[in-house]
């Protein structure tokens, strides 16, 4: 690790992308321990423009493959690998220092960090490849990282709405799979497995992050989100006509196609599946996401809450044949079968 920081702290010369890829793609594991939040914010340079900073940051201190942070973003995987080529170039080209900013510029680079650290909590909480449909040790990496930021710039309303966010998912994750390791949805979850201690940690992280800030930003927004149904014993208690609103006020702050699938979604169960078919159809039609496979998985469960099995089955395929990860190919494929069961069972007693 000396020899590390005798590279990232107090050599000011320049350095080539190979440097960089050898110093912090080789940081990981135990070795790194809190150090590993400062090459974050190293790597995070404002020479790079956003998206390729937090790709490449992802991809050397995160660990996250290429085809990871291209699902992550719904971008092809060659979009994403040219971003990092592109981010090295320009990082060695300019002679990027490796040293940890502080004052304005480490606050300039605030918004880059915390999208790293939200992307790789998002691939522990469902991975997109493999065959296990969580990576724990993401999740943990990730909302270690930022509680230590919390402490870093105590502040900052945004960084305890993330952490908030990680830890109202945090509490579910026991609850997300079974005893196979295959994924359990949300309304079919044992909410009695769901980690109080987590709860309570996001309870206060989201009171201090309304607290500082007059307006809500995206991760906030997000971590009200996750508080609602982490406030709900039961499904049926849940406050869907406030995730709704939740959901339109992220979609102002952050506009983005993901957004507005999940406010479908609210909108199927505050108002009934009829009402959110429009909304996905609207996105389907703009095919922003048209290989995304959750996109797909949406519009068949609307289908079939709809009593549309046969449609409903061919979305579920079509999410099936897109998933990276194995337990969601099961899931998918599972879903059709049972579509096309509840269909000729109803035929049948016609």
């Amino acid at each position: 690790m000396a020899a590390k920081y005798a590279l990232i702290g107090g050599d000011q010369q320049d350095h080539s992308a190979d440097d960089w890829e050898r110093v912090l793609g080789s940081v990981s594991g135990e070795e790194v321990d809190d150090d590993r939040l400062r090459l974050i914010f190293v790597a995070c340079h404002p020479v790079l423009a956003l998206p390729a900073r937090v790709a490449l940051t992802l991809r050397l201190v995160g660990g996250l493959t290429v085809p990871e942070i291209a699902r992550a973003y719904v971008v092809s995987e060659a979009t994403i690998a040219q971003r990092i080529v592109r981010a090295k170039r320009t990082i060695a080209r300019a002679g990027v220092p490796f040293e940890v900013p502080v004052g304005e510029e480490r606050a300039s680079r605030l918004g880059a960090v915390l999208e790293v650290i939200y992307l790789i909590f998002n691939e522990g909480y469902s991975a997109t490849s493999g065959e296990d449909w969580l990576r724990p040790e993401f999740c943990g990496e990730a909302l270690r990282l930022g509680r230590v930021l919390a402490g870093l710039v105590p502040d900052e309303p945004e960084v305890h709405g993330l952490v908030a966010l990680m830890e109202f998912q945090s509490s579910r994750l026991r609850a997300r799979v079974g005893p196979t390791g295959a994924p359990v949805l949300l309304f079919n979850q044992d909410r009695r497995m769901w980690d109080r201690l987590h709860i309570g940690r996001g309870e206060a992280a989201l009171s201090r992050a309304e607290r500082l800030g007059a307006d809500r930003g995206p991760y906030t927004l997000q971590a009200a989100i996750a508080a609602c149904h982490a406030r709900s014993f039961r499904p049926e208690e849940t406050d869907w006509e406030e995730i709704v609103a939740l959901y339109t006020e992220l979609a102002r702050a952050t506009p983005s196609p993901i957004i507005e699938l999940n406010r479908a979604v609210a909108v199927s169960w505050a108002s009934g599946p009829r009402d959110a078919l429009p909304l996905v159809d609207l996105l389907v039609a703009t095919g922003t996401l048209e290989r995304y496979h959750l996109l797909h998985s949406v519009r068949g469960d609307l289908l079939d809450r709809l009593g549309r099995g046969e449609e409903a089955a061919s979305e579920f395929e079509r999410a099936a044949e897109l998933a990276t990860n194995g337990q969601d190919r099961s899931l998918m494929s599972e879903r059709a079968k049972a579509s096309r069961l509840k269909r000729a069972a109803d035929a049948g007693a016609v």
